[in-house]
């Protein structure tokens, strides 16, 4: 038997080693694995080659400046990493007595260091034709490539509007919906015309009057896409100091309505909000969820900058206490309605026993016991608001009866409210209610006439059994 025990022990040894260099090696591997790779930015710039662009800028066609800046803009962004760029032109092939509605086209596509591609094509091209915005933002959604990890960035050059009786403000939209590309830039260029309002809903506007002023714009745009832009949320009590965390913030897209980002907020060691990266080429609002929520509309975030967002949420604590009665003649949990004070909106349910962080302010607590009640209640900052509803008593109905009755709760100015109908089938139940003044309106299924109609008015006490007999007519 030793030998046989000896090659087991040899056996399992074995095993046991194999495991260990199996684990170290996926460990090993784990520890090695590349870094993520970085998001590719593609930025596709869709040029205005309308007749319009020949119009004089300063001493020269508005077409040969918004050319000369281009290709100088593609030239300094030729070395950036992860970034490519391509141009779609319109209004260049179809002189505009043509009226071409399809005038638009890819000119360069999307490719790394193609700035010598991009200007050797815009020496080629003239600006005579129509003006297919809607048709070019709608072709574009076939230039980006399809690859759902990259930030896709669309930047409109034109000194005019629609001329095609599109629809570019639900073009952009659809697309953005459909994240094709975030929110367009679209710069707006000569000082003739004041066209910003029929294009500010294509995307973020820019009015660039002067040559001068296009040169700027350009900058700040790419400044925008390509900067690193971060953002810290402070969430401070009544006194303004940061003290709230552990919130889920939302960003969400305020174009397309879909969330963007959702962080659970903290606050290290030293009090300090972490910071978060947030894509600052979508507009957004955000929604802080606190009980109830706080939502901040239009977001400002500065592009490539560190920002530093402060709202105020200061918190209690509401706790819904149960009777002291065991066991609880309600059976289950009792359920309440959280609202604010004066709201119609649909309230938190929740349940007796429950405490619930909630943001400082007024609230209605709707108790569905038997009959509801309402007590108001004021949550405070960093402190616990109780609430509780009176031990109940219980109703005894000892006949069994089939008929139509109900249970009113009679009021201090001798008005009754209905809370309760009886079950046709048979009016014998134990009912939990609330201590109280109470009538008893029943009529049996077999009776002849509404004056065969029983009233009883009674009374539930506290932790005491009220019973009742309905006669029969």
């Amino acid at each position: 038997m030793l030998p046989t025990r000896r090659s087991s022990i040899r056996h399992a040894m074995r095993l046991l080693l194999a495991l260990t260099l199996a684990v170290t090696a996926l460990l090993a591997r784990a520890q090695n694995a590349p870094p993520e790779r970085p998001k590719v930015t593609r930025i596709l710039f869709l040029l205005d080659a309308s007749g319009s662009m020949m119009a004089p800028w300063e001493g020269k066609p508005r077409w040969e400046v918004a050319k000369r800046l281009l290709a100088k803009m593609a030239d300094s962004l030729n070395t950036y990493p992860n970034l490519e760029l391509g141009l779609r032109v319109y209004g260049h092939q179809s002189p505009n007595a043509e009226q071409n509605c399809e005038d638009s086209r890819l000119e360069v596509a999307f490719a790394p260091r193609n700035a010598a591609a991009i200007k050797a094509r815009l020496k080629t091209l003239k600006a005579q034709g129509n003006t297919p915005i809607t048709y070019s933002l709608e072709q574009s959604a076939k230039d980006f490539p399809l690859d759902k990890t990259s930030r896709n960035v669309l930047l409109l050059i034109t000194d005019g509007v629609e001329s095609c009786k599109g629809d570019p403000c639900a073009a952009s939209l659809a697309l953005q919906r459909k994240h094709i590309f975030l929110k367009p830039f679209v710069i707006g260029i000569g000082a003739e015309k004041d066209f910003g309002r029929a294009l500010e809903c294509l995307g973020k506007y820019y009015n660039a009057a002067e040559v001068k002023t296009f040169q700027t714009v350009l900058n700040d745009v790419i400044a925008q896409t390509l900067a690193k832009t971060t953002v810290a949320v402070n969430l401070t009590d009544e006194g303004g100091r940061p003290v709230e965390s552990n919130v889920n913030l939302t960003f969400v897209n305020n174009v397309t309505g879909q969330p963007e980002y959702n962080y659970v907020h903290y606050r290290d060691s030293k009090g300090q909000a972490d910071v978060l990266d947030i894509d600052a080429l979508q507009s957004y609002d955000l929604v802080i969820n606190t009980v109830p929520a706080v939502r901040q509309a239009n977001l400002v975030i500065r592009g490539g900058k560190a920002n530093v967002l402060t709202f105020k949420t200061p918190q209690g604590t509401l706790v819904l206490q149960p009777a002291s009665i065991t066991p609880n003649p309600y059976g289950g949990a009792v359920q309440a309605v959280v609202r604010a004070q004066g709201s119609t909106a649909t309230g938190l349910a929740l349940p007796f026993g429950a405490h619930q962080k909630m943001l400082a302010g007024n609230y209605e607590v709707e108790i569905l016991t038997l009959p509801r009640t309402v007590q108001r209640v004021s949550v405070r900052q960093g402190q616990a608001t109780t609430v509780s509803y009176a031990v109940p008593g219980t109703l005894n109905i000892t006949t069994d009866l089939k008929g139509f009755g109900s249970l009113y709760k009679l009021n201090d100015d001798e008005s009754q409210t209905w809370i309760y109908n009886l079950p046709e089938s048979s009016s014998k139940l134990n009912l939990a209610m609330q201590p109280g003044a109470y009538r008893l309106v029943f009529r049996t299924a077999t009776s002849t006439g509404s004056k065969f109609t029983d009233v009883r008015n009674f009374t539930i006490r506290s932790a005491q059994t009220t019973s009742l007999s309905i006669f029969g007519r």
